[in-house]
């Protein structure tokens, strides 16, 4: 088992590599639709505010976490250590739980939305709900692949 953790082909890319592996060139989508999610919400209109609270504290909290990550895996500051595998899995798929609660929630928002409110608003959150089941499936596609990354190394 060592062998092919030395290889490579468990390990965490470093540099422009990220943008050559499949999971880790996920975070480029995680960033643009999670920033879209972001905007989205902020610029909705939810009758409940603590939902839109939940989901403004996912979508900017998994955003710069997201950022982050990213930016430490291009600098190279994992070391190819294992740790920072097991990191990167366990936030995929917290960041996967937390965006399929707050894309729940943003769904019920919608719905509440449907009667009462003008279409303008309506449409924005439907498309806030859609972006955020994308970047729910881009999460969770990122943590299946990041435990099997976890698993082989």
């Amino acid at each position: 088992m060592a062998p092919s953790a030395a290889s490579g082909g468990s390990s965490l890319p470093s540099g422009f590599a990220v943008f050559t592996t499949f999971p880790d060139l996920l975070f480029i989508f995680e960033f643009v639709f999670g920033g879209l999610v972001w905007i989205l919400i902020a610029s909705s209109h939810v009758p409940i505010p603590l939902i839109q609270g939940w989901v403004m504290f996912t979508s900017v909290s998994c955003f710069i976490a997201t950022t982050l990550l990213l930016f430490l895996d291009l600098i190279g500051a994992h070391g190819s250590r294992t740790s920072w595998i097991t990191l990167d899995a366990a936030y995929h798929c917290i960041a996967s739980l937390f965006y399929f609660g707050a894309s729940v929630l943003e769904a019920l928002a919608a719905i509440q939305l449907q009667v009462g409110f003008t279409y303008k608003y309506y449409h924005e959150n439907i498309a806030a709900v859609v972006f955020s089941f994308v970047v729910t499936l881009l999460y969770v596609v990122h943590a299946v692949f990041s435990l099997i990354r976890w698993k082989s190394s």
